[in-house]
């Protein structure tokens, strides 16, 4: 069975406590990401995606100098290296998220996203019912 360390992307930019929103927007913008992971001192505390930053900055009419932790994840569902793919993918669709922190202990080694199981070809099956989950649950918030 196929591990996350084998489809995972290894060299992950993150941002820490010390940058505020409008730093994280730019990373994102830069590097083509819709998620930045937050470290402090080597420990994985958080993410924030480009959602987070719409609806709980933007749309709460917050400034774009807003502390990255009052905008951020804090409960996050990650996975080690040595997790089956099957696994990763049953907990993205399960918590309907679209990307999954990799770490050792609480440090952070990597990320997985859907794309990353649909470039692979390793599990198309697994990516594609976690995807279907994921956006039948988005339509269903939105009506």
């Amino acid at each position: 069975m196929e591990k996350i360390r084998d489809i995972m992307t290894n060299d992950v930019e993150s941002c820490s406590l010390l940058d505020n929103v409008y730093e994280v927007a730019v990373k994102m913008k830069e590097l083509n990401v819709g998620a930045i992971p937050i470290v402090d001192n080597d420990k994985l505390v958080g993410m924030i995606t480009d959602r987070d930053i719409v609806l709980r900055c933007v749309a709460e009419k917050h400034p774009a100098s807003s502390k990255v932790e009052d905008i951020m994840s804090s409960h996050l569902v990650t996975v080690k290296k040595d997790t089956e793919s099957r696994e990763a993918a049953r907990l993205m669709a399960e918590h309907q998220i679209r990307r999954l922190p990799v770490v050792e202990g609480d440090k952070l080694v990597g990320i997985v996203s859907l794309g990353d199981f649909a470039v692979r070809h390793l599990t198309d099956e697994q990516a594609g019912e976690a995807l279907s989950d994921i956006s039948k649950h988005e339509n269903e918030a939105q009506h």
